[in-house]
């Protein structure tokens, strides 16, 4: 399997909600992980970041990623891919009960492998509009 297409994989079953289980055999174990936004702020591995993922998708059942872009740089082995994530709050399980609104929020994930596993994700994401979208800020 080439890293893109591990990439892809990885990606599609951490945005599904799969989890770790589903998402563990494209990472090196202690991949590292980072996002310069406060919801994530003491999220630090790959494995704790498709927790996350998979917990979202309970306060939005609907959750869903719109793929934009895949990209890949066999030169510095990093793949880069660029979605919207949409959905609703319609479940509980959120910050505040259910709002009814929705959020189309867009994000990058840039994934530096090592091999033919994901060593370090950083994740691209602007928290603040999301939370605002979902009325959770």
């Amino acid at each position: 399997m080439t890293i893109s297409e591990s990439a892809m994989a990885f990606f599609d079953a951490c945005e599904t909600g799969k989890g770790w289980d589903a998402c563990k055999a494209f990472c090196h174990e202690g991949a590292a992980f980072s996002c310069q936004a406060d919801a994530l702020g003491d999220v630090s591995t790959v494995e704790a970041y498709t927790g996350w993922t998979a917990g979202l998708l309970t306060p939005i059942p609907d959750g869903h990623y719109d793929l934009k872009s895949f990209s890949t740089d066999h030169q510095r082995n990093i793949v880069v891919a660029t979605s919207v994530f949409r959905g609703t709050q319609t479940g509980e399980g959120g910050p505040v009960p259910p709002t009814g609104k929705s959020v189309a929020a867009e994000y990058a994930y840039v994934m530096e492998f090592e091999g033919d596993k994901i060593a370090r994700m950083t994740k691209i994401w602007n928290d603040g509009h999301s939370l605002k979208q979902l009325g959770w800020a």
